[in-house]
C-alpha cells in the first residue's frame, strides 16, 4: 500500500473521533490493503506469499492492535487478447536502375553508285599539213611565149582528231545512316519493406510492397558506322563510233608515212587513259579499196596501222576492222581510226 494512504489512516485513527469512526476507519483500512495486495499479486509473476505487518503503535488507542494482513489473492485470469492491429504500410519499392544502352547500330548501307560521266566534244585538231605544190605548166610552144598556167591547188589537209573523251563521272553519294535501336526496359524495382506491427493484440499482416516504377528506358545505341562509299560512276558511254584519227599513205605504198607516225603514240596514250574504250580500223575510206586488184594494197596498209598502234601499246583485244566510218568521208590512200564504248561495239 502506498506510504501516502498509511499516513493518512494513521492521522484519523489518532484523532478525537468516536470508537465508531474508529472501527469504520480499520475496515476501510482492511479493505485497501487487501485491494492493494490483490492489485501487487496480479501484476507480479512471483507466487503468493502470507505476510505480517508490525502492530502499529496504538499506546493512545483502546482499540486492541490490528491484526495480521490477509493473504494474497489468487492471480485473476489474463485478460482479453487485444484488437489485431492494422495492417501494415505498403511502401512501393524503389524505381528499378535504367535500362542498359541499347547496342550499337548496324553499319550504314552502301553508298548507291555514282551516275555515268558524261561525254564531252574534245577540243578541235590542229591544222592540216600544208597541200603539196602543183606540177609546173607545160612550156608554150616556140613563137610568142605560152601563157603561164597556174599550178593546182593542193590537197585540203586531214581532218583534226575528235577530242579527249570527257572527265570520269562523279563519286556515288553518300550511303545514308542508320541509327541503333532503343535500348532494353529497366529491371524491376525491389519488393517494399514489410509493414510495421498493429499496436498490441496480434501482430498486423505484412503486405508486400509494390513493384518500383519501370526503369527509365536504356541511352539510344550508338549511331552505326557511315555507309562504305559508293563505286565510282561508269566513264562516259560513247554510244557510236567516233572518228580519231586517219593515216594517208602514199600512192601504191603500204609504209606508214614520217608525218603519221606520232598518231599511234597519241592513240595508245588516250586509250591508257580511258580503258573502257575499243578501237575501229576502218580501210574502206578509199574509194579504189573495192577494187581486187588495190584490195592487197589496202590489207596491207590496214595491217600496217593495226602494227603501229599494237607497237604503242594499245592492246590487241581493243582493236577491230570493218566499216564503221561514214562513207561521205570517203577519200585516196586513207585508212580511218575510230573509237567507241567496248560495251556497245556488239550493236555495230
Amino acid at each position: 500500500m502506498p506510504s501516502r494512504n498509511k499516513r493518512e489512516i494513521y492521522a484519523h485513527r489518532n484523532s478525537g473521533h468516536s470508537l465508531l469512526e474508529k472501527i469504520k476507519l480499520m475496515k476501510r483500512e482492511l479493505i485497501l490493503i487487501a485491494a492493494a495486495a490483490m492489485l501487487i499479486a496480479g501484476c507480479s509473476s512471483q507466487p503468493a506469499t502470507t505476510t505480517s505487518n508490525p502492530p502499529a503503535n496504538n499506546s493512545d488507542s483502546l482499540v486492541g492492535p490490528r491484526g495480521p494482513d490477509g493473504p494474497t489473492g489468487a492471480t485473476g485470469a489474463q485478460g482479453a487478447t487485444g484488437a489485431q492491429g492494422a495492417p501494415g504500410y505498403a511502401m512501393a519499392g524503389e524505381r528499378g536502375a535504367s535500362g542498359a544502352t541499347g547496342a550499337q547500330g548496324p553499319q550504314g548501307a552502301m553508298g548507291a553508285t555514282g551516275a555515268p560521266g558524261e561525254t564531252q566534244r574534245g577540243a578541235a585538231g590542229r591544222a592540216g599539213a600544208m597541200g603539196a605544190t602543183g606540177a609546173q605548166g607545160a612550156t608554150g610552144a616556140t613563137g610568142e611565149q605560152g601563157a603561164s598556167t597556174a599550178g593546182y591547188a593542193g590537197e585540203t589537209g586531214a581532218t583534226g582528231a575528235t577530242g579527249v573523251q570527257g572527265p570520269t563521272g562523279a563519286t556515288g553519294a553518300q550511303g545514308p545512316t542508320l541509327y541503333g535501336p532503343t535500348g532494353s526496359t529497366g529491371r524491376a524495382g525491389g519488393t517494399g519493406a514489410e509493414g510495421s506491427n498493429g499496436e498490441q493484440g496480434s501482430q498486423g499482416s505484412t503486405t508486400a510492397g509494390v513493384a518500383g516504377a519501370t526503369g527509365y528506358t536504356g541511352a539510344t545505341g550508338a549511331a552505326g558506322s557511315t555507309g562504305s562509299q559508293g563505286g565510282t560512276g561508269v566513264a562516259g558511254i560513247v554510244g557510236h563510233w567516233t572518228p580519231y584519227r586517219s593515216f594517208t599513205f602514199a600512192y601504191n605504198d603500204a609504209q606508214i608515212q614520217e608525218s603519221d607516225s606520232v598518231k599511234s603514240s597519241d592513240i595508245a596514250a588516250y586509250m591508257k587513259a580511258n580503258p573502257s574504250l575499243q578501237i575501229g580500223i576502218d580501210g574502206t575510206m578509199d574509194p579504189n579499196g573495192a577494187d581486187p586488184k588495190d584490195q592487197s594494197l589496202n590489207d596491207r596498209r590496214i595491217d600496217a596501222v593495226r602494227t603501229s598502234l599494237v607497237a604503242a601499246g594499245v592492246p590487241a583485244s581493243k582493236i577491230s576492222v570493218g566499216s564503221y566510218a561514214d562513207s561521205q568521208n570517203h577519200r585516196d590512200r586513207r585508212v580511218e581510226v575510230l573509237f567507241s564504248t567496248q560495251m556497245v561495239a556488239s550493236s555495230n
